[in-house]
């Protein structure tokens, strides 16, 4: 259930972002909407912790704020996968990053909102 929350919440924020913000663009169907939903999601379950971890000291130093900036980096990472994706320079893929916290963040709380009721 968490995992299916995950990929709806990047899906989501694609087509928030799309709406949203100027630069940012996908052009594709529903499926590969989920397609995409599911790379995003994988590139931070598999990809993230690895770059984290190496990236520590900076991470450390810098007190999180260097999290942004690796989740711009795997985000633009995404972009390069993904045809139907277009992020067009740093600051769309930096406001993009925070609408995806966001999303994810509500939706998650959503999520166990509902599933706390049971």
């Amino acid at each position: 259930m968490k995992l299916f929350l995950r990929i709806l919440a990047n899906c989501v924020a694609i087509l928030l972002a799309t709406k949203y913000l100027p630069g940012f663009t996908f052009s594709g169907t529903p499926a590969d909407l989920f397609i995409a939903g599911v790379v995003i999601g994988l590139i931070n379950a598999l990809v993230k912790p690895i770059v984290t971890l190496i990236a520590f000291p900076i991470v450390f130093l810098t007190l999180g704020l260097f999290n942004v900036i690796i989740n711009i980096g795997l985000l633009l990472l995404a972009d390069r996968f993904l045809t139907q994706l277009s992020i067009q320079g740093f600051w769309t893929a930096f406001w993009a990053v925070i609408l995806f916290s966001l999303t994810n963040a509500i939706i998650s709380h959503i999520g166990t909102s509902i599933g706390n009721k049971k």
